[in-house]
């Protein structure tokens, strides 16, 4: 066959794959329907594969077409990386760092690590967005990420970990509230209390872990309210809807009104911990390793 695949197959497949729906992916291209299936078709025919099961109701991916993008993600992803990179050291910057991380990262490991980057290499340049741990993982591995500051018990192959910050627990309270760092034994004090947690999908490590505290005095927590930012719990702690248990960094950085009361003699830890992929290509992020 004399035709040969070119890059605007791999994104016209690519817009038909998140789509599932070949006149919207064609809106969005620009382009008409029936050359966009053309081109479907023709990159099928080169490629010999199915990537497309195509019905009068619906177009899903074969298992051939769900690798592929899975692979064209990454490599779109790092191809609009490697122009950015190009783009700043072409300006005289020594590149970008991509980094995803936690709430929490933010009030103990983040701006130090900043601080030391930028006395070193005070022409890399860094951009920051808060995300799960489930999101950081994800842009991770797609090459959306250089770093990811999470709470996991595990990555997937490929994915390197490292434990950067190990935190105590906190009870958090109304500023009101009877107990006090003096009355204050154990967490059995308030498990007649509405509990306040961050989102299980947020961190599943992290909400096991304080079940766990819960549950090793003897009550599971009554959740009444879960959420993945810590100033909305903080927010309706003060406003004395419930409780909460959170890493004590966190007390740091807000201004309202509740307090944190150190949980004592329990064995669960916060622990932090910073990802990378092993094979990620930013040569910026090299340099700033030994930092971590």
């Amino acid at each position: 066959m004399g035709y040969q695949i070119e890059l605007r197959h791999f994104a016209y497949f690519l817009a038909v794959a998140e789509e599932l729906h070949f006149r919207k992916a064609a809106d969005r291209l620009f382009i008409s329907q029936p050359g966009l299936s053309r081109q479907i078709k023709q990159m099928e025919e080169i490629m010999e594969v199915e990537l497309f099961i195509r019905n009068r109701r619906k177009v899903s991916l074969t298992a051939a077409g769900e690798y592929l993008k899975k692979e064209m993600d990454y490599i779109f992803n790092h191809i609009d990386s490697t122009i950015k990179q190009t783009q700043l050291i072409d300006k005289g910057s020594d590149g970008e760092i991509r980094i995803g991380f936690l709430g929490s990262a933010v009030q103990t490991v983040i701006p130090s690590l900043l601080v030391k980057v930028n006395g070193e290499y005070p022409n890399i340049k860094f951009s920051l967005e808060e995300m799960s741990n489930h999101l950081q993982v994800e842009a991770i591995e797609k090459d959306e990420l250089d770093l990811g500051f999470v709470r996991l018990a595990r990555v997937p192959s490929g994915v390197q970990m490292k434990t950067v910050h190990v935190d105590t627990f906190s009870l958090v309270l109304p500023t009101d509230h009877h107990l006090d760092k003096k009355s204050f034994k154990n967490v059995a004090q308030v498990s007649n209390e509405n509990f306040i947690l961050f989102s299980s999908d947020y961190s599943s490590l992290y909400y096991d872990r304080i079940m766990s505290i819960c549950e090793d005095k003897g009550f599971t927590p009554k959740v009444s309210h879960k959420s993945v930012h810590a100033q909305t719990i903080f927010k309706l702690i003060e406003s004395g809807l419930g409780v909460a248990i959170v890493p004590t960094s966190l007390q740091y950085g807000f201004d309202l009104g509740v307090k944190f009361l150190e949980i004592p003699k329990i064995s669960q830890k916060a622990t932090l911990s910073v990802i990378w992929k092993k094979d990620n290509r930013n040569p910026a992020l090299w340099k700033i390793m030994k930092f971590l």
